[in-house]
């Protein structure tokens, strides 16, 4: 009896844990994004690499994104334009609009400046994803379903992967983070799609791990929530003021061998 008792206690417990780890779990889609929580405006990120945890900055690149309520096809949208440069010039712009309340892509169109490792410029690449219309173009064409270039049916098959679903923009992730529900210990399952890119629609998760200050300008110590995210030989640590729920800080380790970080600018001259 006592044995019967102990096993039912066990299961009864096991049960109370499987309840208490569904109630941490949120699954993000349209009904529980905040779309008001993003600040428009112009926010400049300083981007660097560090080959080791003391090592010198390297890699160095200013990350300029403006955010603005605007119209398309005559529906309220959120637009984001990211310019992103190096040392000496732009490398990447990029226009993403999502439906202003639900944040759902409706069109997303990439340039890249890809430069040859010894030489100079290797080749321009531009991608166009509109959701609105159902076309995908790279380099000029059109794509389709039987596309046999291995990049072009890459890339067809990563936006058929996100077809009838609800999903949000990878490639704008500083301005996702701001609109999630916020809560001591939840876990996030994101719906991700980055438009264009050979990478398919995956559910992402992410944690509130806790809070932490972070030292600002005229000594301000700026209350965050930690946004963390781990995957194999990757983890990323985001700071993302609980005032202004903007991403401030990213710290990322790939293999335990080098280290990225995006640093929110507090001014734009």
């Amino acid at each position: 009896m006592n044995i019967k008792k102990s096993l039912l206690l066990i299961l009864l417990a096991f049960s109370m844990s499987l309840k208490a780890q569904k109630f941490d779990t949120l699954e993000i889609n349209s009904s529980n994004v905040n779309a008001n929580a993003l600040r428009e405006g112009s926010h400049r990120y300083l981007v660097y690499f560090k080959m080791k945890k003391d090592s010198v900055r390297t890699e160095t690149q200013f990350w300029t994104r403006t955010i603005k309520r605007s119209n398309y096809n005559g529906k309220p949208v959120l637009e984001i334009n990211q310019e992103w440069e190096d040392k000496d010039s732009i490398l990447h712009i990029v226009k993403s609009v999502s439906d202003a309340k639900t944040l759902q892509p409706l069109y997303h169109s990439t340039w890249w400046k890809i430069n040859g490792r010894t030489g100079p410029l290797k080749k321009v690449s531009v991608t166009t994803v509109d959701f609105v219309k159902n076309t995908v173009e790279h380099n000029g064409k059109l794509l389709t379903a039987s596309e046999a270039e291995p990049q072009s049916k890459a890339i067809y098959r990563g936006y058929q992967s996100a077809l009838g679903k609800y999903f949000l923009n990878w490639h704008t992730d500083l301005e996702i983070f701001p609109v999630l529900p916020f809560k001591q210990g939840l876990f996030f399952t994101i719906p991700f799609y980055d438009p264009g890119t050979t990478y398919g629609y995956e559910k992402v998760v992410y944690q509130v791990t806790g809070s932490a200050f972070l030292k600002g300008y005229n000594d301000q110590n700026i209350d965050c929530w930690l946004l963390e995210h781990q995957s194999k030989g990757n983890k990323e640590v985001f700071w993302i003021s609980k005032k202004t729920r903007e991403v401030l800080k990213l710290e990322q380790e790939v293999s335990g061998q080098f280290y990225r970080y995006k640093i929110k600018l507090g001014f734009l001259p």
